[in-house]
């Protein structure tokens, strides 16, 4: 049976509300490529299947498992998503928008994305988390087009602040507390699935990327325009084309966010405590 988007909305939280073990977190985040294994440090742990979520989007691609996991981190109730869709999978963004939508409905307050990226300065290496501090979306596309719901926001909502500012300061005090070198920069998001060719990752950093991906952007949008707070971190996987002689491929974008998961998993135990 097909539901509406609104009724899929309601019918996900039901699901998640059913399950849930703990207070409603505060906190939200989403574990890109290679990065699912931050969500085997949520104690008291409950699993569930974006498959189990009606309209929830189910991933295509290697390394993004597609569960929610919600539980606890460092005594804090938070929500690990295991996986997302991106732009490239499908350019309607219904499911995305199922998603993000309802965290908010939830009562999650922050969402917190994590993307595996390429670095666009030869002094942020391979296995460095930057913070995004502003992007560029280079996609073509926007997750908003569409008819607007205008229970969730505004037609055309302001994103001065997108990754917001007071939220990347206190990731920064979580590093600094981790002992985790945390870079900062902007973000600058094709729409893939083809990597960048030289002269794109050139024309980025002229423009004023210091990371590169294809994720992170859409889910920023759709959740400032629903009122969440967005916290990014990019996790540089490898250099960007052009840049080494590296034959860039999905599975090199894998182990190179491994070299992160590490630093990425304790600046997160150092940053829930502010969510309580």
């Amino acid at each position: 049976m097909e539901y509406s988007y609104e009724q899929n909305i309601e019918l996900a939280c039901e699901t998640i509300k059913s399950r849930i073990k703990t207070n409603i977190p505060k906190l939200a985040v989403i574990l890109g490529s290679g990065l699912a294994g931050i969500a085997d440090n949520v104690q008291d742990a409950v699993s569930i299947s974006y498959k189990e979520l009606s309209g929830f989007p189910v991933p295509t691609v290697d390394g993004h498992d597609g569960y929610m996991v919600i539980g606890n981190i460092n005594n804090v109730p938070v929500i690990c998503l295991k996986g997302r869709v991106h732009a490239y999978e499908s350019h309607d963004f219904t499911a995305l928008k199922t998603l993000v939508r309802t965290l908010k409905a939830l009562g999650v307050e922050t969402l917190m994305t994590t993307s595996s990226s390429g670095s666009l300065s030869k002094n942020m290496p391979v296995g460095s988390i930057m913070a995004i501090t502003d992007h560029i979306n280079f996609m073509g596309v926007n997750p908003l087009f569409g008819k607007n719901d205008d229970s969730f926001g505004v037609r055309f909502p302001a994103l001065k602040n997108a990754w917001n500012a007071d939220t990347v300061e206190i990731l920064k005090q979580a590093a600094n507390s981790a002992d985790v070198s945390l870079y900062e920069g902007v973000y600058f998001a094709f729409h893939g699935p083809s990597f960048e060719t030289p002269a794109e990752i050139r024309m980025a950093k002229l423009l004023g990327g210091d990371a590169i991906g294809m994720s992170a952007v859409p889910e920023c949008i759709l959740a400032n325009h629903c009122g969440l707070n967005v916290v990014g971190c990019a996790i540089i996987s490898n250099m960007a084309e052009g840049m080494t002689d590296e034959v860039l491929s999905h599975d090199h974008t894998i182990i190179g966010a491994k070299q992160a998961e590490r630093d990425l998993s304790k600046l997160i135990e150092h940053f829930v405590p502010s969510f309580l």
